[in-house]
């Protein structure tokens, strides 16, 4: 075994069990009377536990521990569940992280800060446990008395049938002795005894035993616990241990919650401390003694028979043994891949694309019918091969929304607020690449709506609305981009005060006339802050620039609407994919130009009377419709004339559509995404490039950008003419 790569699994596995646990929690907090909840909490802390422990990891075992014993009191109730409960659990699953977080970064013990806040959370633990830990050692009966006789074996005692061994007087054991010590952890409350292999008299061998007894034992030990006390007697003696019929239904409870790889019904039984691992042998061996075939009797047969386990606890664990298995079917459709590997497979795929288009290119240069119909069929099977490698990296973005649950409340309290959070189209996908590097600047969005978006409850309730504020995140797909908004229901962006401060600092003309987007987008001004007072969480003006550069980073976009009194939407406009996408190629002049084909409606003629109709303005009538235009020449500087047949190109982006003036249309295009280099990122209309079949350099157009640009064009010409007409 690779206990490298066992360990990174345990990590990468507890980190999963941990996301868990924080949501777990975050429902406690609002539905507390859910028993399967608390379930799933213990379940998830009992593995990160158990696993640690074959890794040698103590302080996560040692630390884990506590966490495990306040949890199980819950799910028993011996506890009520609190709101300060939670909150030192929410703590603790955070230095659980901290600990495994030590482990994958430093592989090395943790240091002094983490060994001092573990400490401080396990007395804390302590504490609210109050001492009184489940499972712990009975108060003992000081002068323990067996009784002879018959007694009643009520529903809540121990049943154990325990018959000595011929060898155990020669061997130097004192049965009585062990009679004693059972005493020591438990009440002993009925006691008979039987010699059913007693012989004649005249055969008996005075050192020879034959004694075998029936014990009702009253104990908060575990069967483990019972069992180890006739350790040392164990190969001399024929014992069979019964759990009392309260204790049925928690192990009926455990067996449906196991959780452990085999599918064997002993080891379910086994974890289920139903039976114990030497009950379990001893079962095996007389099944295997008992042969082979039909006549073979069930493992489950036989430890019902021996007096190990109720038959209601057998059929349980023969049911979990079904769903494990029908379990395991349905994981080994899945296999964990390290993301470097699907990215080199990416890469080849688009390098494999190139390819094609240069075999294609040179298949129709070469005017054979034969080679272009292979080279066809290479191009339809390459499309194909790179469709399926790219779902491989798509993920849905529920997970990364689900993290928000707890920054949510975490921000909420710190701020006195009651906010609640919605989410909406969380199964909606997109690159695993793009779902990385997006969550910081929603975390900084949410938290911003919560600081300065949600007004405090009184404001809330003084201007009718609930006191409970609500931040929605949504996702969805448009126009081969994913749409991400951040809602709050709070009091809007106040236009006037924007535009002041913008004024007061330069940026802004005072004399200048802006629409609401313009205004509200000054908010991404690096510095710019409207907020009265500085708190922890914003106020100082750092945060929104970086927000807008790291989404355009991504060759996104970010927008904002809002409405004083009702709250603001932040909406942010990504592509489904960083790798590959279908294209539009197109000229303009002696350049390339791929428009992404999700975002074009129609091609059509720009005719010289639709020129002449717009009598210079950059639009022309489309059905009755004004459709604003740019020309690319113009806008990308293009030197030669502009060709005596133009096309436009119509894109749709964000509800809104526009013209793209281009020489020439070539056709779609299988489009590998090149980044540019460090001189040319910041170049406006462009979000990358790809390499032709030709070997020719084409720019891939940012659509949004250039609606945005040809929008804010026509908004100034009618603004022009609007000054110009009074």
């Amino acid at each position: 075994m690779n206990l490298d790569q066992a360990l990174q699994t345990y990590i990468e596995e507890s980190r999963a069990l941990l996301a868990d646990m924080e949501a777990h929690l975050l429902r406690l907090e609002r539905e507390p009377a859910e028993p399967d909840t608390l379930n799933a909490l213990f379940r998830a802390a009992h593995t990160i536990k158990g696993s640690a422990g074959l890794f040698g990891l103590d302080p996560i075992v040692s630390f884990t521990h506590g966490v495990e014993n306040l949890l199980d009191c819950l799910r028993a109730g011996e506890m009520l569940l609190s709101g300060e409960i939670v909150e030192l659990l929410l703590r603790a699953r955070d230095h659980m992280s901290l600990l495994i977080a030590t482990v994958a970064e430093a592989g090395e013990a943790a240091g002094a800060d983490l060994r001092a806040q573990g400490d401080a959370l396990e007395r804390a633990l302590r504490e609210t446990l109050g001492g009184d830990v489940a499972g712990g050692v009975p108060a003992q009966a000081p002068d323990p008395v067996i009784a002879s006789g018959g007694g009643q074996i009520d529903g809540d005692v121990w049943q154990i049938s325990l018959a000595f061994g011929g060898e155990v007087l020669r061997n130097g054991l004192d049965p009585i002795s062990f009679i004693r010590h059972l005493a020591t952890i438990g009440e002993i409350v009925a006691f008979s005894t039987h010699c059913p292999d007693m012989p004649p008299l005249a055969e008996m061998d005075p050192e020879s035993c034959y004694l075998a007894c029936e014990i009702g034992l009253k104990t908060g030990a575990d069967k483990r616990a019972i069992e180890d006390v006739f350790d040392f007697m164990r190969d001399d003696c024929e014992l069979h241990i019964m759990p009392p019929a309260s204790l049925l239904p928690a192990s009926l409870e455990r067996i449906t919650h196991a959780r452990g790889p085999e599918d064997r019904v002993g080891d379910i039984l086994v974890e289920a401390e139903v039976v114990t691992a030497r009950e379990v042998d001893a079962a095996l061996a007389r099944q295997e003694a008992a042969g082979a075939g039909e006549a073979r009797p069930a493992l489950g047969e036989v430890l019902i028979h021996q007096g190990d386990a109720p038959k209601a606890a057998v059929d349980a664990a023969l049911a979990k043994q079904r769903e494990i298995r029908e379990h395991k079917v349905a994981e080994a459709r899945f296999i964990r891949v390290h993301a470097d590997k699907l990215d080199a497979l990416i890469n080849l795929v688009g390098e494999l694309v190139i390819a094609g288009a240069s075999a294609a290119l040179i298949a129709r240069r070469a005017n054979d019918a034969a080679l272009v119909e292979a080279s066809s069929v290479v191009s339809r099977l390459v499309e194909e091969i790179r469709d399926n490698a790219l779902t491989l990296r798509m993920v849905e973005i529920g997970e990364t929304f689900n993290r928000f649950h707890r920054v949510v409340r975490d921000v909420a309290r710190e701020l006195g607020k009651d906010i609640a959070l919605e989410i909406r189209g969380a199964e909606t996908e997109l690159d695993k690449t793009v779902v990385e590097k997006i969550a910081d600047p929603l975390t900084h969005l949410v938290r911003n709506a919560m600081d300065h978006g949600i007004e405090p409850a009184e404001t809330r309730i003084a201007r009718g609305k609930p006191a409970r504020g609500t931040v929605l995140l949504s996702a969805h797909h448009d126009s081969g981009s994913i749409v991400i908004e951040v809602q709050d229901d709070g009091g809007g962006l106040n236009r006037e005060r924007i535009l002041r401060k913008a004024v007061e600092r330069g940026l802004v003309a005072p004399s200048a006339t802006l629409s609401d987007p313009e205004v509200f987008n000054l908010i991404f001004e690096p510095g710019f802050s409207t907020a009265e007072q500085v708190t922890n969480l914003s106020g100082r003006g750092v945060g929104m620039d970086v927000v807008r550069r790291n989404i355009e980073a991504l060759r996104g976009s970010v927008e904002i609407a809002s409405r004083e009194g009702t709250g603001t939407t932040i909406r942010i406009r990504l592509p489904l994919t960083l790798a590959i996408i279908d294209g539009f190629l197109t000229r303009v002049g002696a350049a390339s130009f791929v428009i992404p084909l999700d975002m074009v409606l129609e091609c059509l003629e720009l005719t010289a009377q639709s020129t002449a109709a717009a009598r210079g303005r950059a639009y022309i009538d489309l059905r009755g419709e004004v459709l604003p235009f740019i020309r690319l020449r113009e806008h990308f500087q293009q030197d030669g004339d502009a060709a005596r047949r133009e096309n436009v190109v119509v894109v749709h982006c964000a509800g809104r559509k526009a013209g793209l003036v281009v020489d020439e249309l070539l056709g779609e295009h299988q489009t590998v995404i090149k980044p540019l280099g460090k001189l040319f990122q910041n170049i406006q209309g462009i979000s990358g490039s790809t390499i032709l079949g030709s070997g020719e350099v084409a720019l891939i157009l940012d659509v949004p950008s250039l609606l945005q640009r040809t929008i804010s064009q026509e908004a100034s010409a009618l603004a022009a003419l609007t000054d110009g007409a009074r």
